[in-house]
């Protein structure tokens, strides 16, 4: 069992996570929820901790940050767009078994102090930036760490706040272009 509570949207997420993990869920209802639900999630990331598992758009990226600002010592599973579509619909429901459970494995905590490992002249250098083929190399790189796709500033930003370290990030790199 997942020790930590996963927290996702809607009631098709929390069936598609149950069925992949043993894992207590919650779902917010959307972008609805109120002051209570908040404060729910506080209790529960405190004793348990929290995993917060949702949609890769732009309304799960909008819930995300919100529940990440009140919720400081959360973790983030994110899914790659492309394991959470089906038939034009995207969301966690739509992943299998086997995706969810990879997202929850890759799960990574914020860190809370101010950190900055990687610069955006690391990213123009490694290729992640500035480059034709960047975009597509930084949504292979965040689905490869566990940090789902983003723009290249926000990708930034999540490499220096999901503490990932220089050597995972050429590794990773080493691997996508490899598949390449």
């Amino acid at each position: 069992m997942i020790k930590e509570v996963i927290v996702v949207e809607g009631r098709d997420d929390i069936t598609a996570v149950k069925n992949a993990l043993d894992a207590e869920v919650i779902a917010t209802g959307g972008f609805g929820y109120g002051e209570e639900f908040v404060e729910n999630l506080k209790k529960i990331a405190n004793t348990r901790g929290i995993i917060i598992l949702t949609d890769p758009d732009y309304a799960g990226e909008k819930i995300r940050r919100d529940i990440s600002k009140n919720i400081i010592n959360s973790k983030h599973a994110f899914l790659p767009k492309g394991k959470a579509l089906k038939k034009g619909d995207i969301g966690v429901e739509n992943a299998t078994g086997e995706d969810i459970k990879e997202a929850i494995e890759k799960a990574r905590p914020e860190i809370i102090e101010k950190r900055e490992e990687f610069t955006k002249e690391d990213l123009v250098q490694l290729g992640l930036n500035g480059m034709p083929n960047s975009r597509e190399k930084r949504e292979k790189i965040g689905n490869y760490l566990g940090i789902g796709y983003s723009n290249s500033k926000q990708f930034l930003n999540r490499l220096n706040n999901f503490g990932i370290t220089r050597e995972e990030l050429i590794k990773a790199l080493e691997v996508v272009d490899l598949n390449e």
